[in-house]
């Protein structure tokens, strides 16, 4: 059997109108499953949730997300593999930021890095591009913005997030995650964008959709209230474990 084509960024970018199937992963059972329904895998920095239990992404180290990152873009063969620049690893100037995604793809293998921010990162955004750096842009909800904004809360400022969307578009990102907005702002960014846009907790109007893959498996026990989730999953992985320690103290 031949090896799958492996998606490259041009790939994504053609898929304006849609549909884009995306995942996070940031393990290698994980990103064997995501690479095998997802066009674009994600090592999210939301991994300082789900995988180490923090309550915010902003303890994650750039050190960490190249460790996941090198292991999710080792084992995917099909999907583009992207890896989140995390809090404080970009936002000082744009050559930090160059030096951080130069390092994120010479030791993961990944095909991209994705980073946070409007209108005030354009000038990192192009920096990157114009050296050979395909970046996935984010605006809206920010969750390294937590503090600053007083928490996770939805962006309903049409104007806002369009002017952001639009300096990142123009900035050279080759797709946009539109977090935390309303339907009818992510209808409006989608339809003025002239690269797809990604979806999570906007609605359905978007070029494409993202989810963390351990919520829906149900793996996250405490999974955000807009998350998807597999009830059926957990349960039987609880009742397999413990149907295991059960066979375990009959002494096997």
């Amino acid at each position: 059997m031949s090896a799958p084509k492996r998606l490259r960024v041009p790939d994504i970018r053609a898929r304006k109108g849609g549909p884009l199937v995306c995942l996070t992963a940031y393990t290698a059972p994980i990103a064997a499953l995501a690479d095998e329904a997802a066009d674009l895998v994600l090592v999210g920095d939301s991994l300082g949730n789900v995988l180490y239990g923090w309550e915010t992404t902003l303890p994650v180290t750039l050190d960490t997300m190249i460790a996941h990152g090198e292991v999710v873009a080792r084992v995917c063969k099909r999907a583009l593999v992207v890896v989140d620049l995390p809090f404080g690893s970009y936002q000082e100037s744009p050559a930090q930021a160059f030096a951080s995604a130069a390092r994120v793809m010479k030791e993961t293998g990944a095909a991209a890095v994705k980073l946070e921010g409007g209108q005030e990162m354009a000038g990192t955004v192009a920096f990157l591009t114009e050296r050979g750096v395909p970046v996935l842009g984010h605006v809206g909800l920010m969750p390294q913005q937590v503090h600053a904004r007083g928490g996770f809360k939805r962006e309903s400022d049409a104007v806002k997030v369009s002017a952001d969307a639009l300096a990142i578009e123009e900035a050279g990102a080759f797709a946009l995650v539109l977090e935390g907005v309303t339907p009818k702002v992510a209808e409006t960014v989608t339809a003025n964008s002239q690269v797809p846009t990604i979806g999570i907790a906007a609605g359905e109007a978007c070029d494409g959709e993202i989810r963390v893959t351990e919520d829906l498996l149900g793996l996250n026990p405490s999974p955000p209230p807009f998350a998807e989730t597999d009830k059926a999953l957990r349960p039987a992985m609880r009742a397999c474990l413990a149907a295991f320690a059960k066979k375990a103290r009959r002494g096997g």
